[in-house]
């Protein structure tokens, strides 16, 4: 069975913000890598645009380096599944929009053959955190305390217990953070 990995980029103090990540060539790298072991991305509307407003085009872009195009060319080539109730279209060729029976629809993906998926997005991966969906969790702990934004896991009724299965320290002082749910779905 395929495995859910919520992937999130997270402030020392909880917040999931988009302009939290210190996105230098090492964090470029260590996500292209991460894209290897998947082979569909899943994302709730908010952070499906966000990513689609950039990492199409980033090869046009003067300022990307060559770890940035690297993860481009990566999440470009892959297929993507958006979740949302309030999008009425999706680009690409490779992009799927679900809205309604999302839950459902992932247990069908989860059963297909295939390398993991990955998912990001913090009110999906909170939904998904609820139900017991996720199978790992990847934290970038970012060395910074942002103090505003929403945080990943405000609002949380039940304790999920986790077992670390990876850390990894970056230049920047970006810990990678990887857990297993102490008691999988």
């Amino acid at each position: 069975m395929r495995k859910l990995i919520m992937e999130m980029n997270i402030s020392l103090d909880g917040c999931a913000d988009h302009e939290v990540a210190l996105a230098d060539d090492e964090l470029h790298d260590f996500a292209a890598r991460q894209l290897d072991g998947v082979d569909l991305l899943l994302f709730g509307r908010v952070t499906y645009e966000l990513m689609e407003g950039y990492w199409p085009h980033a090869r046009d872009d003067p300022q990307a380096t060559r770890s940035m195009k690297a993860f481009a060319d990566r999440y470009n080539a892959l297929p993507k599944v958006v979740f949302s109730r309030t999008l009425g279209k999706v680009e690409g060729q490779k992009t799927r929009l679900i809205m309604d029976h999302v839950f459902e629809e992932v247990v069908k993906l989860r059963q297909l053959p295939g390398k993991n998926m990955a998912l990001g997005g913090i009110s999906t991966c909170r939904e998904f955190m609820r139900r017991g969906l996720i199978d790992e969790y990847l934290l970038l702990v970012q060395p910074v305390i942002w103090g505003k934004g929403p945080r990943l896991f405000e609002g949380l009724e039940d304790r999920i217990r986790l077992n670390l299965i990876e850390t990894r320290t970056f230049g920047s002082g970006v810990v990678v953070l990887r857990y297993r749910p102490s008691n999988p779905a």
